[in-house]
């Protein structure tokens, strides 16, 4: 289903902490609003109560990505054009994730179809993902360009067997592994948030 609004309601948080909240101006974050993907596409415009998962800068090569700081939205006051942003490591928001893990000719190519707790997940301004949604799970955009690393998926406090916040699941129950379609589909999961600049290694 796509996705073209930003994630609200109270259920974004999925853990209390930790937290390293910095202030940013609008236009220092990306992607976000109108023309702010490379391939020439929209996303959803900030406002208050929305909770996008955004990189900070740098949304070129030579503007140093994807060694690019991550994190998710706080808050957003538009008097100002400022935003308050989570940076801190091993945070849990739930976010929009598009399963894309490659794309060819510009065209998300491939995809994840039975993805696992801790694989990486990556901010994307392909103009293929929904408006909403600023997450895959491809390392390169669709102009072959490096995205920065977001974090690793993760589940959420409902999705533990037998036990956690939001009552006991049975084992047959347990979304994890999940199955995923073989088409660019978004999903809906939590994401523990990982500045993977520190440990960036490049692949070909």
């Amino acid at each position: 289903m796509p996705y073209d609004e930003f994630v609200k309601g109270p259920n974004w948080q999925q853990s209390s902490g930790p937290y390293v909240n910095r202030k940013f101006q609008a236009d220092d974050l990306w992607p976000h609003g109108a023309g702010s993907e490379t391939g020439g596409g929209n996303k959803d415009a900030l406002t208050d109560g929305l909770h996008p998962v955004l990189a900070v800068d740098g949304q070129t090569v030579a503007d140093g990505r994807p060694l690019n700081v991550t994190g998710v939205v706080v808050s957003y006051l538009a008097a100002t054009e400022t935003v308050i942003l989570n940076v801190a490591d091993g945070y849990i928001v739930r976010a929009y994730v598009a399963n894309v893990t490659a794309y060819a000719a510009g065209d998300a190519d491939t995809f994840e179809t039975a993805p696992s707790v801790g694989q990486p997940v990556y901010v994307d301004d392909s103009d293929d993902l929904s408006a909403g949604v600023t997450l895959s799970m491809s390392p390169l955009n669709d102009a072959t360009v490096w995205n920065p690393m977001a974090g690793i998926l993760m589940r959420c406090q409902d999705e533990y067997t037998d036990g956690g916040v939001g009552g006991a699941i049975a084992a047959e129950d347990d979304p994890w592994p999940k199955e995923w379609a073989n088409t660019l589909t978004e999903y809906a999961v939590c994401v523990m948030l990982f500045n993977g600049w520190r440990e960036f290694k490049p692949v070909g």
